[in-house]
This record gives C-alpha cells, sequence and structure tokens, in this order.
C-alpha cells in the first residue's frame, strides 16, 4: 500500500462531490488532481492539515483537463513550485479553457452552454509541464505508480496505478450511487474498452473522481456493458 493517501472532497453540484487526492510517498507529495478553483481555500486546508507546505509537493498529476479536476494546478504549481503532468489529448481543455475541446462535436446549442457554464477562468489556464503515455513509470519522479490511458469520458484520460493496488481513475468509474461507470461519458465505445484494458491490471482499491473508494471487485459485481 502507498505510504499515505488524504482524500479531499469538495461539493460540485447537488449531491455529487469531487476528489482529489494527496499521496504521500517516500520523501515527499504528489497531488492527484487539484479541484475547482471556488474549493481553493478548503483544499489548501486539507493539505496544510497533512503537512504539505511550499517544496513538499513533487508533481502534480492530472487525469484528464474538466474544470472540477485542474482549477486550482496553475495556482498549485505557483504556490508550491511543482510541475503539472497530463495526457495530451486533454492539453487544450487547459490551455484554452474549452471543456469541450477534443470531444465529440454535440449540436451548437448544447455547445454554447457547455462553453458558458463550464469553462476554466483565463486567470486558471495554463500549459502542462510534462505529457504523459501509457505506461509511463513514475518511480523516477518518487512515485511508485504507473500511468494507464484510459478514454471514454475524455480522449486524454488516465489512471495512475500504484505499486500497492491503488487506482486513481479520473471520472472514468465513480461512485456516487454505487461503484460503476461515470455517467458522463464522451465516447462509449472507448470507454467500455478502457474498463476491459483494466482487467490486465492487479487493482485493489479504486479512487474516483466523484464518490467513495470501492474495490474493483465492487465494481465488476455492478458494471454491466450495454454495447
Amino acid at each position: 500500500m502507498t505510504s499515505e493517501i488524504t482524500i479531499i472532497t469538495t461539493p460540485f453540484f447537488l449531491k455529487v462531490s469531487v476528489n482529489c487526492y494527496l499521496v504521500r510517498d517516500h520523501d515527499g507529495f504528489f497531488l492527484i488532481d487539484t479541484g475547482r478553483s471556488n474549493k481553493r481555500w478548503e483544499i489548501e486546508k486539507e493539505m496544510a492539515r497533512a503537512s504539505c507546505r511550499q517544496g513538499d509537493l513533487k508533481l502534480i498529476l492530472l487525469t484528464h483537463g474538466d474544470f472540477d479536476h485542474c482549477g486550482n494546478a496553475a495556482y498549485f504549481r505557483e504556490k508550491f513550485g511543482a510541475k503539472i503532468a497530463m495526457h495530451n489529448d486533454d492539453s487544450g481543455m487547459v490551455e484554452y479553457g474549452d471543456m469541450t475541446w477534443n470531444r465529440k462535436k454535440q449540436n451548437i446549442l448544447i455547445r454554447t452552454i457547455l462553453g458558458l457554464m463550464v469553462r476554466l477562468s483565463e486567470a486558471d489556464r495554463f500549459k502542462p509541464d510534462i505529457f504523459l503515455e501509457d505506461g509511463d513509470d513514475l518511480s523516477e519522479k518518487g512515485l511508485e505508480a504507473i500511468v494507464i490511458h484510459i478514454p471514454g469520458h475524455s480522449l486524454g484520460s488516465v489512471a495512475f496505478l500504484t505499486a500497492g493496488g491503488e487506482l486513481f481513475c479520473g471520472d472514468l468509474l465513480a461512485n456516487t450511487d454505487k461503484p460503476d461507470i461515470w455517467s458522463i461519458i464522451d465516447d462509449p465505445v472507448a470507454a467500455a474498452a478502457s474498463i476491459d484494458k483494466l482487467k490486465e491490471f492487479e487493482i485493489g482499491g479504486v479512487y474516483p473522481g466523484h464518490g467513495d473508494t470501492f474495490t474493483m471487485v465492487q465494481f465488476r459485481q455492478n458494471y454491466s456493458p450495454s454495447l
């Protein structure tokens, strides 16, 4: 098991929350996703409570480019001096603030509504420092984990699987009612393939972008492929 995982949960909408994870491994901290910018103070407070201070954060790892997962990435990069790593296929979302970037084309009305409601503010936009690829080993950066590319929610979605079998899955899977595939999927075919791909790995606990942690066994018991 990884040395220490701090789950930082903040409200999102209705009864749904959004998670980011502060992982302590070896001699430093790694932040997996960064929450929404309007919850910055709450997240900072939890990081301080875990004794993560300036100079302690080694890397910011983003599972994908949505605003509720990367809203504080630029801010924390500046504050802690930590680089930001994510998959290139979601990079335009954070550079331009457009959450529909590189996603399937909705009709113009839906794209306009989404563009107004879920944009990343100009102050919070950024260019990633590191682009992650499927199979990347993060141990050289101090975290005993690998990167798994899992498109479906977004083209550039990735998961992080630790040596202890903990999977940080972003928004491919969730547990807002029961462990299942997340309700917001851009490409169902790609998502189903990503779920099948996870069978190749020894996974114990799953840490989703939304909802409570669960085991991969629990997910398999609930998941019913629709394809």
